[in-house]
């Protein structure tokens, strides 16, 4: 709904659907019930809405077509039918076939399949739909999704005919380990038409069906796809039907595998070794579509990689992925693309092509179709370009299911990414369909004791045992997803889920506390060697028993929101003695915290786990402390990058919160950028400053998780929160930087477009924002002044408070202080010391507290570059003394 009418405010609404019309007194506008019978399968109504303000109404919307799937097994006439004679593993992919002939008045058809494997069907030669990879992955054992094609369009009077040519995919490749689904491919399809006097016929999938080979030769989707595409004829062979569980066919959720974009080829060159390389400019999941007048039996081969390495491909990251594409070519023109694998890469090797041209190559982007909804750019380029590689990498692992990678033999849905990055995904992407739906796998994966996988589906065979962090993705995704969507519906689904994992986390406590047993832990913590991302500073247990507590805290509300009265007061007293517990075993009175490093704060501030202000003070000092003494530099692995720059804030320094988040230098998040990086990167190094690539394998240039911080950029930066579900209610209060003169986030959200722009320019602070109608929004502006509005447009103009003027006496004063540090990293270069800030911070730990004047000597004594001054004299600053800017500092 859009008015420029500031006085409407929605009173009812009237949904219209075949002729009948319900008016609801409400002012809900999203998820509402719906007020007639339930549809049933196939059938189709069209569906009108108007609302009311008052008596006011607006005029009726454009009707809508609904159409319902096929709901129960019994609507399904075909079964399950497998190759007789052909389709193993070692043999080409088989093409699964009909004929059938059809009267000239068809006026509609309905093609309703999936498969064990992979499908790509077309009808009389042409395309079925434009989806890719499908039928999807999800836990087969559990559902199989099955896809509806409006097919009227491909059919016609006589003959036709329906090839469906299967691959094998997640459910017969070599996916994780091993392949755990099954060996045989098997194909369900039911072909519905209706003519013009009604009448109806189905043509399924039975023992009249026939196949033969194809011209795919191998289909993995790790190690790529080869194919000869010289005609060929190939004798039919029988197919078996098998006895399958059709109660398992669900319908999706969430938008299919589509190619979303091509892009290009930016650059054709020769590597060091003669190969033919190109560079498409950008880290995407997909392939690479090749344009070729062949001649017969030539064949070409494309390989792919996500970076180069030493002029060459960097193959070594791909661990045992072949990710190669080979093609054996006819006479004449041909467009060269797979269909049953993809690949992660920004870059090609092509042989068997002598005179390949730029444009004769182009990379197609493939990835779930998810809508775009949130865009944020500001003053600061990288800052702006960081944001656009978190979203190429979630577009690029956001792929039927929400997976770790895209390039290697190691593209599984691991729970503790998209726990950690949920709820940046849902600030960029809608995905609230595509998480719901894993979530369904997810409970269907959950052990009957509760234990969540490290991987959903659950195809590693590597859990072993309950992961903080991981596990916790069955409370905390459901969480965000109400949260950003307002669908309580998710959280009602999901309860059993929830519960069930908290009450396994809570039987793993002893006095209170989750302690012992394996833990992922602050994974690719940047201190951790390269060989052992799991050997990281943060305490283990530390970090289990706070997010124990935080799924304990979920659960109540969510008990609350569905009336489960009996599990708030069971989770409110988990929560408040697991509290108890965590203080008494792991917080000093000072508000220490054990393992004391930022991580373990971070947790402890965000979470509300110290139980005085005094450990809260504290330990908000103490962790603006390491920060500083990191010089700024990312010192947090998977746990603690998304919480961070948020428990900064809380602590009432989002001036260090933002100079973590602008920071430059390795380990940040805006390293990668100045390194070319066009997605964010799995590890803070996977490119070193030396300009050579990180020696572990395990190494991905295209991962979304420590981009988890996109979130913060939305809610501090741009300044949009939600504080009610579905952003129904939500605040506009970004926080300014001095290093920043402009920022602006654009959000979709189920009630329609947020806009918030600011910029900063000769002492004043201009904000525009754009509140869609119903919502609400809490204005707070940088002067302190407050404002809450209901739709519209507003602009307001304030004065920027003056930046506090903090006396330097001591060397965090110093630190803390841009310009003094960055004229007191220039004086220590001149005096041949170095020039990393961070190496400076590291020696400084020890003497925050002491005058600023013995900073000088401090670092040289740190460098055994000369005694301490005998004299404070020697020591005095200029600059210090005067407190402020002046000159810079000198003996």
């Amino acid at each position: 709904m859009t008015t420029d009418d500031p006085a409407w405010s929605q009173t009812a609404y009237e949904i219209e659907a075949e002729g009948k019309s319900v008016r609801v007194e409400s002012d809900e506008q999203i998820l509402v019930p719906w007020p007639f019978e339930p549809l049933r399968s196939r059938e189709r109504v069209a569906v009108r809405v108007r609302v009311a303000s008052g008596e006011k109404w607006s005029t009726w919307s454009e009707p809508a077509t609904v159409e319902v799937a096929l709901l129960k097994p019994e609507d399904w006439t075909a079964r399950f039918i497998s190759p007789v004679g052909i389709g193993r593993w070692e043999d080409p992919a088989p093409i699964l076939a009909q004929t059938f002939s059809l009267r000239s008045d068809v006026t509609n058809a309905r093609l309703y399949i999936t498969a064990h494997g992979l499908y790509h069907a077309t009808i009389n030669g042409m395309p079925a739909g434009d989806e890719l990879l499908a039928p999807g992955w999800t836990a087969y054992q559990h559902r199989l999704q099955y896809q509806t094609y409006d097919v009227t369009h491909l059919l016609h009077e006589g003959q036709n005919e329906l090839d469906v040519l299967l691959g094998n995919g997640w459910y017969r490749g070599r996916i994780s380990w091993r392949a755990v689904y099954g060996d045989r491919l098997a194909l369900l399809a039911q072909l519905e038409v209706t003519y013009s006097d009604g009448s109806k016929e189905s043509f399924s999938t039975g023992h009249d069906w026939s196949a033969r080979n194809s011209n795919v030769l191998a289909n993995d989707l790790y190690d790529g796809q080869r194919m000869d595409l010289r005609k060929r004829s190939e004798d039919a062979h029988p197919v078996e039907v098998l006895e399958e569980d059709l109660g398992r066919l669900v319908a999706p959720e969430g938008p299919p595998v589509r190619a979303t974009e091509y892009l290009p080829a930016r650059r054709v060159w020769r590597s060091p070794s003669g190969k033919t390389l190109v560079d498409f400019g950008q880290n995407i999941a997909g392939w690479v579509r090749i344009s070729v007048d062949g001649v017969e039996g030539q064949q070409v081969t494309v390989r792919h990689a996500e970076i180069l390495e030493h002029g060459e491909l960097a193959t070594r990251f791909l661990v045992t992925a072949e990710a190669t594409d080979t093609y054996i070519l006819p006479d004449g023109i041909s467009h060269l693309e797979p269909n049953f694998t993809y690949h992660g890469f920004r870059y090609a090797e092509i042989t068997g092509i002598d005179d390949l041209s730029i444009e004769d190559v182009q990379a197609v982007v493939v990835g779930s179709d998810l809508r775009r909804t949130g865009w944020f750019e500001c003053s600061d380029p990288d800052l702006t370009k960081f944001h656009e590689n978190v979203v190429w990498s979630a577009r690029s692992n956001l792929l039927h299911v929400p997976t770790d990678c895209a390039h290697r033999s190691e593209r599984l849905g691991w729970t503790g990414d998209i726990q950690i990055f949920s709820p940046a995904a849902a600030s960029i992407l809608d995905v609230a369909g595509f998480l719901s739906s894993w979530l369904t796998d997810l409970a269907a994966e959950q052990y009957p004791d509760g234990l969540v996988p490290y991987i959903v589906p659950d195809v590693g065979g590597v859990t072993v045992s309950a992961a903080a962090g991981w596990s916790d993705a069955a409370t905390i995704i459901p969480w965000v997803l109400y949260q950003r969507y307002g669908d309580l519906d998710v959280l009602r689904r999901q309860y059993e889920s929830m519960r069930s994992w908290v009450d396994r986390a809570a039987s793993l406590t002893t006095d209170g506390v989750w302690a012992g047993g394996f833990q992922f832990g602050d994974w690719l913590d940047p201190t951790a060697p390269p060989d052992a991302p799991y050997d990281v500073r943060a305490n283990p247990d530390v970090i289990a028993t706070a997010y124990l507590i935080r799924s304990a805290d979920i659960m109540a509300e969510a008990a609350r929101l569905l009336g489960h009265d009996e599990d708030v007061t069971k989770y409110l007293k988990l929560a408040d003695e697991t509290r108890t517990a965590f203080a008494r075993h792991y917080v000093t009175p000072a508000g220490r915290v054990l393992s004391d490093v930022p991580t373990v704060y971070a947790l402890a501030l965000e979470w509300k786990l110290l139980p005085t202000a005094h450990q809260r003070e504290r330990a908000g000092a103490r962790l603006a402390d390491l920060v500083r003494s990191s010089g700024f530099r990312i010192s947090t692995g998977f746990i603690g990058t998304p919480l961070i720059t948020d428990a900064l804030c809380t602590a009432g320094r989002p001036d260090l919160a933002y100079r973590l988040m602008l920071e430059k230098g390795c380990p940040s998040w805006l390293y990668p950028v100045t390194m070319g990086a066009t997605a964010s990167w799995e590890r803070w190094d996977a490119i070193r400053p030396d300009g050579s690539l990180n020696p572990n394998k395990y190494t991905s240039f295209n991962l979304y998780a420590l981009g988890a911080v996109t979130d913060w950029v939305h809610r501090t930066v741009a300044g949009i929160t939600p504080t009610a579900p579905g952003y129904r209610e939500f605040t506009v209060k970004p926080i300014p930087h001095r290093d920043l003169t402009s920022a602006k986030a654009v959000r979709h959200t189920p009630f329609g477009e947020i806009s918030v722009s600011w910029s900063c320019n000769n002492g004043r602070f201009y904000l525009h924002a754009v509140v869609p109608v119903g919502s609400r929004a809490t204005v707070e502006l940088p002067d302190g002044s407050r404002a809450s509005v209901g739709h519209g447009s507003y602009r307001w103009t304030v004065r920027v408070p003056p930046e506090p003027q903090r006396p330097v006496r001591t060397i965090r004063d110093v630190i803390d202080d841009p310009d003094l540090w960055a004229d007191t990293i220039a004086r220590f270069a001149a005096e041949g010391l170095g020039d990393d800030p961070a190496t400076f911070a590291r020696q400084l730990t020890r003497y925050l507290e002491f005058p600023a004047e013995e900073l000088i000597w401090r670092i040289r004594e740190e460098a055994h570059a000369v005694p301490e001054p005998k004299t404070p004299q020697a020591r005095v600053s200029a600059r210090v003394r005067s407190n402020r800017n002046v000159e810079p500092m000198m003996d």
